[in-house]
């Protein structure tokens, strides 16, 4: 039993710290929220056009302002205060779910208005994914970092099976608005959240002060590291082409297995046991390591692969667990890494090149991986996601093989050095 509670001691250790439990149980209410939104406005999209292909622009027009204009938010991030700036995209995201809610129950929904509005999100999304990843560590400090990513994480996921399950209930017997009304109403918690937080429990970072040439020094920061630069550029690949489920999944729903929203939402639940499962796996480890993000890398391209080729729908679901697991085991380890080996001052710009790389990528990825997944078949966009998550991992190990770069660098500190001197 003490075995037992050591071990869920350094599990949650970061849930010690009143701003990061406040940060918790407001996140994830609303993240349940968003996947609800995400399935709803996937399905919605589905249903008035049955294309692929119009999923894929949806979603890509959702990450193209992550694409464009991310690592600009990332020198906004180091500059000001994100927990103003946080409380400001709750806000925005909100009104834009209950837009989307309304049209939607009052009839007059068209393709062109949710383009709009997914458009209209992704500008908040890119104003507010690299503030939050880099307000983490002023939550809880650089002790509990990778503890602390990881939990994120798997709150995350855990709405991913909360999320969907409800959103198919609502969808099959209130209708898909309720989803978007729900979403809206969620923003409440993580703005409450967020006013309630004790400001003299942070563990503050000096802004940085405006001056010309901030965006270019992120990036010849990033790129000059490798301890950076390789978790990125495997972030890129990986993005780009492996994680496009939004787009992947409903079609594998009606397409490959005749099903409906409520297929489409067991799909994504079974993913999201997977994922919370990977979640507080990677929680548990003790530091961050790219040995443990390359074999990440590696068996998610492996598992995907056999999701790929999985016969039956219920053989779908059980591969769909390893996915997650694998998929989220990877995205939490990559967190990890970069806020480990980030210099303070420059967090805001890296975990901005971050969101680039992971959701950037999408507008790129969607629209290619809904091609492929209309012209030769859902299975064959999942399969191109595997063969790009096996190249990335095969890529590094190359690297690694000839003695460039091997095993831990949570304890490098090369990064850091390098940014001080």
């Amino acid at each position: 039993m003490t075995r037992l509670r050591r071990a869920t001691h350094q599990t949650f250790r970061s849930m010690q710290v009143r701003n990061f439990r406040l940060y918790f149980v407001g996140q994830i209410v609303s993240a349940t929220g968003t996947w609800m939104q995400s399935i709803a406005q996937s399905w919605l999209v589905l249903q008035l056009t049955d294309s692929g292909v119009a999923l894929g622009i949806t979603v890509a027009l959702q990450f193209t302002p992550m694409l464009l204009g991310g690592a600009w938010s990332g020198v906004l991030a180091d500059r000001v205060d994100k927990r103003r700036l946080l409380i400001a995209t709750q806000v925005a995201a909100g009104t834009l779910a209950l837009v989307l809610g309304t049209i939607t129950a009052l009839g007059v929904v068209q393709l062109w208005m949710i383009y709009v509005l997914a458009a209209s999100l992704g500008i908040v999304t890119a104003l507010d994914n690299p503030a939050r990843r880099a307000f983490v560590v002023e939550m809880v400090g650089t002790e509990h970092i990778t503890n602390a990513v990881s939990l994120s994480s798997a709150l995350f996921t855990a709405a991913r099976v909360i999320g969907p399950a409800i959103a198919g209930l609502l969808i099959a017997g209130a209708g898909i608005s309720w989803c978007f009304f729900a979403n809206a109403l969620s923003y409440v918690a993580a703005i409450a959240a967020f006013v309630l937080m004790r400001r003299e429990e942070f563990f503050p970072v000096t802004p940085v002060e405006r001056r010309k040439g901030q965006l270019r020094e992120g990036l010849h920061y990033a790129w000059s590291n490798p301890a950076l630069r390789i978790p990125l550029l495997m972030t890129a690949v990986i993005g780009t082409f492996s994680f496009n489920f939004q787009v992947v999944l409903p079609l594998v729903a009606k397409n490959t297995f005749g099903g409906d929203a409520g297929t489409f939402a067991m799909l994504f639940a079974f993913m999201s046991i997977g994922s919370v499962i990977g979640a507080l796996v990677t929680a548990h480890r003790p530091h961050a390591s790219e040995r443990f993000l390359v074999g990440a890398a590696l068996t998610y391209g492996i598992v995907l692969l056999a999701s790929a080729l999985a016969p039956t729908l219920v053989t779908e679901l059980m591969v769909m667990v390893p996915v997650g697991a694998a998929g989220i085991a990877f995205v939490a380890m990559t967190n990890g890494v970069l806020h480990t080996e980030c210099a303070p001052e420059m967090r805001g710009r890296v975990m901005a090149l971050f969101s680039v790389a992971f959701l950037g990528s999408t507008p790129i990825g969607g629209p290619i991986v809904g091609w492929i997944s209309q012209a030769l078949g859902p299975r064959a966009g999942l399969g191109v996601g595997a063969l790009a998550a096996l190249a990335a991992a095969g890529a590094v190990l190359v690297w690694a093989g000839h003695g460039e770069r091997t095993g831990s660098v949570a304890t490098s500190g090369s990064s850091r050095s390098a940014a001080t001197a």
